[in-house]
């Protein structure tokens, strides 16, 4: 091993021995492996696969599952994301609504998730786009249960007003990523703890029928009580749902891993999350923003049945 490759390894951060997966045995396994037979002989691809989600087992074993539309790369360079970037995007694929409504037919699912690049190259940021994406999924699928994990629409209200008039729809998404301090450090320029909260006070005011959601990333030089402060006002935003999870380098070339909180650290956030009033959440080091996204709306559902009753 040359001296460069030695100092790359002693200075990449080790995984802790409490990242572990647990595999799905019995009728889980068998549905898993379902999902698996169906995505491999009708071709599909789904974000669970490409971006080797530590919760795939979990995920098409409850026939969730995430896709990712209006292109493979990003306009936007984050400092923590594995997506590529390109100033000018391939044209929209106008197959794609009904590809994707395909796949979900395909696979059976319950509940998806749809996620997007951000496409800062096109006049609406691509909402017209995703809306037709989920309308095709809609009218293919009836009975799933959809999510949107949006990007920011560079901030325009309109664009999210057009994309969510009157869209069937349960959730919607957006992720602050980061506490607002790392914003510069973390994010894209074009992006802010600002702007997204922003995004997502507009969404429940557009539709405050459906219900909102957003994800924070820890390991990237935040304090605790940042992420204390940070979920206090997603939860002023009327958000619904929260997801926290541990921030993992993509490359060497990414930001690197600040630190690792340890598993006592996630039931300590959950706790202050179930008291602060959100309707669902899920935190742990291997978590990500669409980790049991169809049991948290299940959870936030009954729990809204409970209220009115």
């Amino acid at each position: 091993m040359t001296v460069r490759k030695l100092n790359m390894a002693k200075t990449r951060s080790r995984l802790p021995d409490w990242f572990r997966t647990r595999l799905p045995s019995g009728e889980l396994q068998k549905k898993f492996n379902e999902t698996k037979s169906t995505v491999t002989d009708n071709m599909l691809h789904t974000v669970c696969q490409e971006a080797r989600c530590p919760n795939i087992h979990e995920c098409w074993a409850a026939k969730d599952a995430t896709f990712m539309v209006a292109g493979q790369e990003c306009t936007r360079s984050c400092k923590f994301c594995a997506v590529g970037t390109v100033r000018v995007p391939p044209p929209l694929d106008v197959n794609e609504p009904a590809n994707v409504a395909h796949a979900v037919s395909a696979m059976d699912l319950n509940h998806a998730v749809i996620t997007v690049v951000n496409r800062d190259d096109l006049p609406d940021s691509g909402a017209s786009h995703y809306r037709k994406c989920l309308e095709a999924i809609r009218q293919k699928v009836p009975s799933v249960t959809l999510e949107l994990l949006c990007s920011d629409l560079a901030g325009d209200h309109k664009d999210l007003a057009d994309l969510l008039l009157n869209l069937d729809i349960q959730v919607f998404a957006h992720n602050v990523e980061c506490v607002p301090r790392l914003d510069l450090k973390v994010r894209d320029r074009r992006a802010s703890f600002e702007q997204s909260l922003g995004i997502l006070i507009e969404a429940k005011k557009l539709r405050p029928d459906i219900l909102t959601k957003s994800s924070i990333m820890v390991g990237l030089g935040e304090t605790d009580d940042e992420i204390t402060d940070a979920l206090q006002r997603l939860r002023e935003a009327k958000v619904d749902l929260v997801t926290i999870g541990q921030y993992l380098a993509p490359s060497p070339k990414h930001l690197p891993v600040d630190r690792f909180p340890e598993p006592i650290s996630y039931d300590r956030w959950s706790g202050q999350i179930e008291r602060m009033g959100f309707l669902g959440w899920a935190c742990g080091p291997l978590v990500r923003s669409s980790y049991r996204a169809g049991e948290l709306l299940a959870r936030a559902r009954a729990k809204l049945k409970l209220k009115a009753e």
